[in-house]
């Protein structure tokens, strides 16, 4: 066990070191814990830079916050770690960063929750953002837990990212992830706008975890069921990718006394339908027509 706890404060510098080094974080920005065994954390000291550490600096606490060892104090935002190894039992280390692009998102509302890039479906599915609650204090532990349990990645509303993963680096891993998808969807925008994988790719996509060996928290909700509040699932924006005809009735559904019922909208796929049937679009898809129609005049 000492030899566990030692390998894991010189990895907790490394990670620190690697934040830093990569402007994930300023100043003192940032903490970082693991889990250490059933009852007993390994967390960054407060107020010191993640570039600078030591592994002697690191500070062990039990899962109530209460300091056990070290010199220093625990993070200051220690009870936003404490609700995810609450809720998430298997969770062994947590990464809470401020990389910029990433934040940029955060602080403008905007989740990551578009389905763009193939790896990021696969590995972290949706990336939303946790309500804004003050540093350091019980309410940002309250917004964490509403999404934690189906989320390894989430965004914190006016503050930063937070990722979580069965191991130290796994956890970094994904906080680059973060800030690299939020790169590319920020230069996609820029850009014209995302082109987005349908519904049936993004389950294909889903169903690759099993043989890649990913461990996902939650699957992605049922079109159906995206609005349910509470549902342990994510939310992704994946369009289904399919246009509506419109069909006029024949003549066996017109009645005997002569009532014409109203058309019925049959699902077909774009590449499907004629040159002059009537195709009926969402209000996001008209929209993206009518801005790229508009970026062609120019």
């Amino acid at each position: 066990m000492m030899q566990l706890e030692e390998r894991l404060r010189a990895d907790i510098v490394e990670v620190g070191r690697r934040v830093h080094d990569r402007g994930f974080v300023a100043s003192n920005d940032g903490n970082i814990s693991v889990r250490l065994d059933g009852d007993r954390l390994l967390t960054t000291p407060t107020g010191v830079s993640k570039g600078f550490m030591t592994p002697d600096m690191m500070v062990t606490t039990d899962l109530t916050g209460r300091k056990l060892t070290g010199d220093r104090e625990p993070s200051s935002e220690i009870l936003m770690h404490l609700a995810v190894y609450e809720h998430r039992p298997e969770v062994t280390a947590v990464v809470h960063a401020h990389p910029p692009t990433a934040t940029g998102f955060a602080v403008a509302g905007i989740p990551l929750d578009r389905a763009v890039l193939a790896e990021v479906v696969t590995t972290l599915g949706s990336i939303p953002i946790a309500d804004y609650g003050t540093p350091s204090t019980a309410e940002l532990a309250d917004a964490v837990r509403q999404h934690i349990r189906a989320h390894d990645g989430l965004l914190l509303a006016n503050h930063g990212a937070l990722t979580v993963a069965q191991g130290l680096f796994p956890a970094y891993y994904k906080m680059e992830t973060v800030e690299h998808f939020a790169r590319i969807s920020l230069a996609a925008r820029q850009l014209g706008g995302e082109r987005l994988l349908s519904r049936e790719e993004v389950n294909r996509l889903q169903d690759l975890r099993d043989r890649y060996g990913i461990a996902a928290p939650a699957p992605l909700c049922p079109t159906d069921q995206s609005d349910n509040v509470g549902v342990d699932c994510q939310t992704l924006d994946a369009p289904a990718q399919m246009g509506s005809k419109l069909v006029e009735p024949d003549q066996a559904e017109i009645s005997k006394a002569g009532e014409v019922p109203e058309p019925r909208i049959q699902a077909r796929r774009f590449g499907e339908l004629g040159p002059n049937e009537e195709v009926r679009l969402t209000y996001r898809e008209l929209v993206a027509l009518l801005e790229d129609a508009v970026k062609q005049l120019r």
